[in-house]
């Protein structure tokens, strides 16, 4: 895995969730649009806090750059449940 593929990554996923979340947001305008803009808060601060952690290793560059691709996916998943848990209010 090099670093170009695991910033590609990075741009990716959080870009198609946010697109998930104003899709979302466009289709179903009566729900609560705060909650969600919150969401895409979050997630643009995880997309910035991943870039700035890739372009500044600390450590041996395979098991940090290995870290932060487990962090992606984590916060990720901590996103799609805050996600899903607004849809269902």
């Amino acid at each position: 895995m090099n670093l170009r593929v695991i910033k590609k990554d990075i741009e990716y996923f959080i870009g198609e969730f946010i697109d998930d979340c104003t899709l979302f947001m466009a289709l179903n305008p009566e729900k609560n649009t705060d909650e969600i803009a919150a969401i895409i808060d979050e997630s643009v601060d995880l997309y910035n806090d991943l870039k700035t952690r890739i372009n500044h290793p600390d450590e041996p560059k395979k098991a940090y750059y290995n870290a932060i691709r487990n962090d992606l996916f984590a916060g990720l998943d901590q996103l799609c449940e805050k996600l899903s848990s607004a849809i269902n209010k």
